[in-house]
């Protein structure tokens, strides 16, 4: 479903990735780790062209590397930032619909009433402004707000970080509820525990580099790459 090669991205004169390769099937959810700094949002702002790279990245097999951001997020890739940034201003209602489409005929589209379903606490916050809401609460309006884009491929940048123990078990068990409808899923995040139960492969950065790949079964046999590229 997404494919990426070859990708290198800079900040400057400061190259930051070195030929990156990454691939989300129909869906899979993928874990995309390493320790900070080690490119990983780098990896999916370069993948959204959010930051000059160069590479090839296709989406179904069609080349999105080449098209402006927005075009990217029309062609079917839902973002959920590290940090949430959903609109302070606006109403969770507003936050939901402002993006809300069904570019691809989805028969069973995201819609203001299903997200409501997945995240029921949204439906008593409906008039409450963005910035009235916990952490926790902006992460779901966040989630609920790239899922009403109806994604092919769903990213999320630090899913549950910064959130209260009961909030981050509610977004894990989003995220199987979305692999058991089809979802494919690329998920950044900290809590490997989570992701091993979730994540059918990991892809581990290290400065940059792929430096491990493989299924969360094989992760979980070898505790000397866990401790190696993710200090666990």
């Amino acid at each position: 479903m997404l494919s990426i090669r070859n990708l290198h991205a800079s900040y400057g004169m400061s190259d930051v990735l070195f030929g990156v390769d990454l691939d989300v099937g129909e869906g899979e959810v993928v874990a995309l780790l390493g320790r900070n700094g080690m490119g990983k949002t780098t990896t999916v702002m370069s993948t959204l062209g959010l930051m000059p790279s160069r590479g090839e990245v296709r989406l179904a097999g069609k080349r999105i590397d080449v098209l402006q951001p927005f075009r990217i997020a029309r062609a079917g890739i839902g973002l959920v930032p590290e940090g949430r940034r959903i609109f302070p201003n606006l109403t969770v209602k507003e936050n939901l619909v402002a993006t809300a489409e069904n570019r691809r005929g989805a028969s069973n589209p995201w819609t203001l009433a299903t997200v409501i379903e997945l995240f029921p606490r949204l439906g008593e916050r409906l008039g409450n402004q963005g910035n009235r809401l916990s952490g926790g609460e902006q992460q779901m309006v966040a989630i609920a707000r790239a899922l009403m884009t109806n994604p092919q491929v769903l990213i999320l940048d630090e899913a549950t970080e910064g959130l209260a123990p009961l909030i981050r078990l509610e977004i894990w068990q989003c995220l199987r509820r979305l692999k058991s409808l089809g979802q494919s899923i690329l998920v950044i995040d900290k809590n490997l525990g989570n992701l091993l139960e979730v994540a059918d492969r990991h892809c581990v950065l290290e400065k940059g580099r792929v430096v491990w790949t493989g299924t969360s079964a094989a992760l979980k046999a070898d505790p000397d790459a866990q401790h190696r590229y993710l200090g666990v």
